[in-house]
């Protein structure tokens, strides 16, 4: 069987008749919301994000953790704190994000994590930037039982890989690529599904088509290029030169907008909510700086705090004029963001 399908059976393995009620629930209360512009809610999220820690060793320029310019707590979650959030939401949710801002291995509960994740039947993905992979790191991370694994590849020299990750080893992330191959080899297992990214960016742009030959070369299973978000467009040398590879158009003043129409709607507001290493629930993953949290699951169960005031305001500002909340005029909902 393909890899692709086969992930894809894996996924749908994860989802109970309750979880698929569930699912039918809130893609229904969604829609209903779009047409009535009510913030109606039916259900619980389908997908979580929870996010080990915000520290980083990297220093990437359009990260808030790559430069350390976060207003919200540095640190790693507590076990105990990921264990109560997923424990809330196991019955209806399955896809478990196990990452947000910063590097996820950087937690020293990350495997303990994944493993506790797939004791209750999560589908588990998270992303890294591979200067981890250790031989002892690669095979803990396919024992664990991790369903999806992406690692960022920008670059395929030394030169283009640090002009964004800044501070970063190209030949350290191609060992780790290499430790994790052998490690799935080795164990004779089917997951993670391994995907390399790789974020397009003026200065690596010329390295698109050799970049896509990488699956056959590394042996992975997928290789993607993204678009990459910009926090101020109009200031920054990175945007690539063909429209193709960027969210970005440039207007005829010379600055730039993203592509996208800004439409009164987001369905991650009614399916796939943020938890940061500190317990604070977020609308989604654009909100990297929790600037609109929604509750703490220190202080409240997560039931209360999905149907609570700030939750129901958050999203019928979202349907009635999504262009007052900064982080949406941003974001690359209604638009491709997998090239």
């Amino acid at each position: 069987m393909n890899i692709k399908l086969k992930d894809r059976f894996n996924l749908v393995g994860k989802i109970s008749f309750a979880r698929a009620t569930n699912l039918a629930t809130i893609w229904l209360s969604y829609l209903y919301s779009r047409f009535s512009k009510g913030p109606i809610i039916w259900g619980s999220p389908y997908a979580i994000a929870f996010e080990p820690t915000t520290a980083c060793n990297l220093k990437c320029p359009e990260c808030p953790s790559g430069l350390r310019k976060f207003t919200r707590p540095t640190g790693n979650a507590d076990f105990q704190l990921f264990k109560n959030t997923i424990d809330q939401v196991k019955k209806h949710a399955f896809y478990l994000t196990l990452y947000f801002q910063g590097e996820p291995l950087i937690n020293p509960d990350f495997f303990k994590m994944i493993e506790e994740a797939k004791r209750q039947k999560f589908y588990v993905a998270t992303s890294s930037n591979a200067h981890f992979f250790n031989h002892e790191n690669a095979e803990k991370t396919v024992n664990s039982g991790l369903d999806r694994l992406i690692i960022s590849l920008d670059g395929l020299t030394q030169e283009t890989y640090s002009k964004y990750r800044v501070e970063g080893e190209l030949k350290t992330v191609l060992s780790g690529i290499e430790n994790l191959v052998e490690a799935k080899r080795k164990l004779n297992s089917p997951t993670p599904y391994f995907i390399i990214q790789f974020l397009a960016f003026s200065h690596n742009e010329h390295e698109i088509e050799a970049v896509k030959k990488l699956k056959q070369k590394l042996g992975v299973d997928e290789v993607k290029i993204k678009s990459a978000q910009f926090y101020e467009p109009d200031n920054s040398d990175l945007i690539p030169e063909n429209e193709l590879l960027t969210r970005y158009r440039k207007r005829d003043d010379g600055k730039y907008q993203i592509k996208n129409t800004l439409v009164n709607r987001c369905w991650r507001l009614w399916t796939s909510p943020v938890v940061t290493q500190d317990g604070q629930v977020l609308p989604c993953c654009f909100d990297k700086d929790a600037e609109h949290p929604l509750g703490d699951l220190k202080e409240g169960s997560f039931d209360k705090i999905w149907g609570n005031k700030n939750y129901r305001d958050f999203r019928k500002q979202v349907l009635t004029d999504r262009s007052k909340i900064a982080i949406c005029r941003n974001c690359s909902e209604g638009s491709r963001v997998w090239l």
